[in-house]
């Protein structure tokens, strides 16, 4: 039960706008730091078609993030470490009313992996000052691509980010569930037991697998290669969906995206996650890996989201950082629609 009265609506529901974070980070990108944020300014550009688009860059790197993103995007600076914002952003939530504030939860750079991360840390209560927008604190860790709700109750996570001991080790699945169900506002937690094999940055978050696309309806990733790593789990995934019903009793429609992509980065084999798209007012901006695959999951994506159109960006070296389109946006949804 909610104890703030306050709802996070589904990621379709109408977007104020899209929040980015500029990549900087010299360390992580490994000498790809241009070609990512060639990459990061091609998703904005995308979005941008559909709906505002705001990317916060660190102090200095202003001009660099405009001439990059063109006059479509406006930029602000701040302090950051990281330009994950699916991650370190608010998450923003509705009151009965439309009334609009912002969750921050706290942010540890995904079990401790980087360092600093006090500035990705605090980001969410600087944007939260600026934009005007009410905060809601949380001292449990907590990143939003480990979650997908639906804005009617329901939400999907996985056990094996959630409860991994490098997140919340203080707290039990229960706590974590119940903390889920008084910030976010939802009534029903169902449960995964598998995020991807090679998502070893996430520890396995759930938008890299699977996604709500409509009330009731969910897509999922489904590998239909036998030898790839996945192929087991994600069946084990469908099976609890196939399962369960959602916070208003209804079965759930599964849309399966059986087509995987890997591309080669730096020398590094990566897997670029169709799953990992960014729902924006009339559209869908899905990575893709400039491979045979792409054209077959941007349908089956199509089909779970009819009423929108599907873009595909290239993402490869986004990949190789250890994400897609859905970790490096974070949407504000408009105040007064309804929660």
């Amino acid at each position: 039960m909610t104890t703030t009265g306050f709802r996070m609506p589904a990621e379709w529901a109408e977007h104020e706008g899209c929040l980015m974070a500029w990549p900087t980070r010299a360390d992580l990108w490994d000498g790809v730091l241009s070609a990512v944020q060639d990459e990061y300014a091609e998703v904005a550009r995308a979005i941008a078609r559909f709906e505002p688009v705001t990317m916060v860059a660190p102090p200095g790197s202003g001009d660099a993030a405009r001439a990059h993103c063109g006059d479509g995007v406006t930029v602000i600076e701040l302090p950051l470490d990281d330009s994950w914002f699916r991650d370190s952003a608010p998450l923003f939530v509705l009151d009965a009313d439309g009334n609009r504030a912002g969750v921050d939860f706290r942010f540890n750079a995904w079990g401790g992996k980087h360092h600093p991360y006090d500035s990705d840390d605090r980001i969410s209560a600087l944007l939260l000052e600026r934009l005007g927008v009410e905060r809601i604190a949380s001292d449990m860790i907590l990143e939003g691509g480990a979650i997908t709700v639906d804005g009617e109750g329901t939400l999907i996570t996985t056990e094996q980010c959630l409860l991994h001991p490098n997140r919340n080790p203080g707290l039990t699945r229960e706590r974590i569930e119940a903390e889920l169900k008084a910030r976010l506002g939802v009534e029903k937690v169902i449960w995964l037991p598998y995020g991807g094999l090679l998502d070893t940055e996430t520890d396995g978050h759930v938008d890299g697998v699977c996604a709500f696309a409509a009330p009731g309806r969910v897509v999922v990733s489904l590998p239909d290669d036998p030898a790839h790593p996945d192929h087991a789990r994600m069946r084990a995934n469908r099976a609890v969906l196939e399962a369960t019903t959602d916070a208003r009793g209804r079965s759930l429609e599964i849309v399966d995206v059986p087509q995987t992509a890997f591309a080669e980065v730096a020398g590094v084999r990566v897997e670029v996650s169709y799953l990992n798209y960014y729902v924006a007012n009339g559209g869908v901006v899905v990575p893709v890996a400039d491979a045979p695959q792409d054209e077959a999951a941007l349908k089956a994506i199509a089909a779970a989201h009819p009423a929108r159109e599907v873009v595909g960006v290239p993402a490869p070296v986004i990949a190789y950082g250890g994400g897609g389109v859905h970790c490096i946006t974070q949407q504000i949804p408009a105040a007064r629609a309804g929660a």
